[in-house]
């Protein structure tokens, strides 16, 4: 059995990340999991409060999911043409200690997907966490891209509704947990 790790990037009650995270689970392939995770309870990161308590307890359930899984998908929103705050903060309390990086994140395949009320999708965030997963030493999937403008419109009661985008969807998945197993 293949395992993934999923997080969705969005704090908001009502994410189309988050939606999108839930219909990836619906759509893994045959003999695939998808652990779907979100970055609620996750501090903003400060090296003070690390040294004097440590990693904490959100964080430290996400690494272990992370260190258990195969892979890892990163549902991003896009802010300002770039990666939400929220959700770079939480991986960067996820390479801590640095001596972890190479232990969790090094040669992990990753993927991104996101969704976006407007019309580019997510290409601005995707692209922007290129560095970050170089740095952490992963194993970047580029295979395919799933990005969904317009979200507003395929989404409705927090579910993915438009056949053509759950089809993409599965096409992607199957595609990335190809690579992982590779």
């Amino acid at each position: 059995m293949t395992t993934i790790l999923g997080i969705s990037g969005s704090l908001r009650q009502a994410s189309f990340n988050a939606a999108l995270l839930r219909a990836a689970v619906e759509l893994m392939p045959e003999g695939a999991t998808l652990d779907a995770n979100g970055i609620a309870g996750v501090p903003l990161y400060n090296g003070d409060d690390e040294a004097a308590h440590g990693i904490p307890p959100a964080v430290a359930e996400l690494k272990r999911k992370l260190l258990a899984a195969d892979g890892l998908l990163l549902v991003t929103p896009e802010y300002n043409n770039a990666i939400p705050g929220a959700f770079k903060n939480a991986i960067d309390w996820m390479s801590r200690p640095s001596s972890d990086i190479a232990r969790h994140f090094g040669g992990k395949p990753v993927a991104v997907i996101g969704a976006s009320p407007g019309g580019f999708g997510t290409i601005m965030s995707q692209n922007a966490w290129l560095p970050v997963l170089r740095t952490l030493g992963t194993r970047p999937w580029f295979g395919s891209r799933m990005m969904v403008s317009r979200a507003g419109t395929v989404f409705k009661d927090g579910a993915l509704e438009d056949s053509a985008t759950r089809d993409r969807l599965a096409e992607f998945l199957a595609g990335f947990v190809g690579f992982v197993r590779r």
